[in-house]
């Protein structure tokens, strides 16, 4: 994110805590761009996001929005991170309760799955995002690094050649890849749960 310019006559200006007052505007504003472009996906996929339209809803200039994200598929990544970080919030308040490793990681990815079939049009955009974008995510990672922590512990305790994290990955490509099937129809909640425990199984180590 560029930092926007200070505005001349800034009342924080030289005053202890001043840059800590603008950052926490420039972090307000952003979540507001990030909260009106998920909003607007929600009702009208990703051909919602148009920027100028995100612009108005957010109450910020054009100019400005194109600062925080310089294109529409830096502003849909954002709002990827930002479904992410609800559900890790989700997951840190109600870890999950199911005894092995790999009913454990199938909690969190139905979780992930129930809250994202609350908005499908978001769901749909969020996952066509992950497909077609040329912008770099760490959407993989980071839902890698949820069913870790769910199935095995604090991933940071993982050794990086521990066969666990190439576990995560692929569970958590297939999930994705479950997810389409869902938004086109062809599959059930209760199909994929179904799917997802069979595979976790094969691939998770308690």
């Amino acid at each position: 994110m560029t930092a926007e310019p200070t505005v001349a006559g800034d009342q924080t200006r030289g005053q202890p805590g001043g840059q800590g007052v603008r950052s926490r505007s420039q972090h307000q504003r952003r979540k507001r761009i990030v909260q009106a472009a998920a909003a607007l996906a929600s009702r009208g996929g990703i051909e919602a996001m148009q920027m100028r339209t995100v612009s108005e809803r957010a109450g910020v200039a054009l100019g400005t929005l194109y600062r925080y994200f310089p294109s529409k598929m830096d502003l849909v990544v954002a709002v990827v991170s930002e479904e992410i970080d609800l559900l890790e919030g989700s997951i840190e308040r109600r870890p999950p309760r199911a005894g092995a490793a790999p009913d454990r990681a199938v909690e969190v990815l139905m979780r992930a799955t129930r809250g994202l079939m609350r908005e499908p049009e978001l769901a749909e955009a969020l996952i066509r995002s992950l497909l077609l974008s040329d912008v770099k995510t760490d959407f993989g990672d980071r839902m890698s690094e949820l069913l870790l922590r769910a199935a095995s512990g604090p991933p940071e305790d993982i050794p990086a050649e521990d066969p666990r994290r190439l576990a995560a990955r692929a569970l958590s490509g297939i999930w994705t890849m479950e997810m389409i099937e869902m938004l086109r129809g062809n599959a059930t909640a209760e199909e994929i749960q179904a799917r997802l425990e069979i595979t976790a199984s094969r691939l998770l180590i308690d």
